[in-house]
């Protein structure tokens, strides 16, 4: 039987649908295409890497044109962002998340144009996007940055330490600080460590001109993993939106759904 990655299961949609902002009970114009619908079709998108007016419309899905508003419409709304709290406070309450360590990488991305892009380290005369991920010692994506591709990777160090969301699911205040950051060479700065153990963050980073930290490579593989399961959602792996906020939608959506995977492989 063939797979439909882009079907939306009833336990998502449970966490999904209370998070989606109302429709006026008096909207102009047709009744508005079913949210969850609208989801699968943004889902077909972020799957198959296929321009929006080519969305197929026997599926149900409604228009690309409707698909496009409403995934602008619930990122205004922070949506997936609020999803991808949701969903990080139960894996931590399954004590799916591995606050001992986390780890930061940020390899570089193809483009089409738009806001937060710049010439390619390696050819210049291309522009290009870069994502940046701090996750945890599992793994799992905690926050991702969108820069131009000549972005230094030191500048976004502290930026990804400081985005990670509060995440509630055990006893006390919600964590949001692991205990060390690991880093290569490309994070060697001495205030990024000043900073982070100001946070009371143990910084594990390489020094340049030095050998590797031993053991760091092991522990240091899963940002790599993690890199390579957003990148097998198509849409990721070269960016197509000219709206910033409109690719950021599509990684928040594919970090959602790592940890939601991840969440029912905990539970089964």
């Amino acid at each position: 039987m063939t797979t439909r990655p882009w079907i939306v299961d009833d336990g998502l949609w449970a966490r999904i649908e209370p998070l989606l902002p109302p429709w006026p009970e008096r909207s102009p114009g047709p009744r508005p295409v079913d949210d969850r619908l609208c989801l699968q079709g943004i889902l077909y998108v972020l799957h198959q890497n296929i321009a929006w007016q080519l969305l197929p419309l026997e599926l149900g899905f409604g228009s690309g044109q409707t698909c496009w508003r409403r995934l602008d419409r619930w990122q205004k709304a922070g949506v997936f962002e609020q999803l991808h709290r949701l969903l990080l406070a139960e894996l931590n309450a399954a004590g799916e998340l591995d606050w001992s360590r986390a780890c930061v990488d940020g390899p570089r991305s193809r483009e089409k144009g738009g806001a937060a892009t710049g010439p390619s380290p390696v050819d210049r005369r291309k522009t290009g996007s870069k994502h940046h991920l701090i996750c945890d010692g599992r793994g799992t994506p905690l926050h991702v940055i969108t820069t131009a591709a000549n972005v230094n990777d030191i500048t976004q160090t502290i930026n990804l330490v400081d985005g990670i969301p509060p995440v509630a699911g055990r006893p006390g205040q919600p964590r949001r600080r692991p205990e060390c950051v690991l880093g290569d060479k490309a994070y060697d700065s001495k205030a990024v460590r000043r900073q982070l153990r100001h946070r009371r963050i143990l910084p594990v980073i390489s020094h340049k001109g030095a050998p590797n930290i031993k053991g760091l490579g092991k522990l240091r593989y899963v940002v790599e993993q993690t890199f390579a399961l957003l990148h097998q959602f198509k849409r990721l792996a070269v960016r197509w939106e000219r709206r910033l906020e409109l690719h950021d939608a599509f990684v928040s959506l594919g970090c959602c759904l790592i940890c939601w995977r991840r969440l029912k492989k905990a539970g089964s």
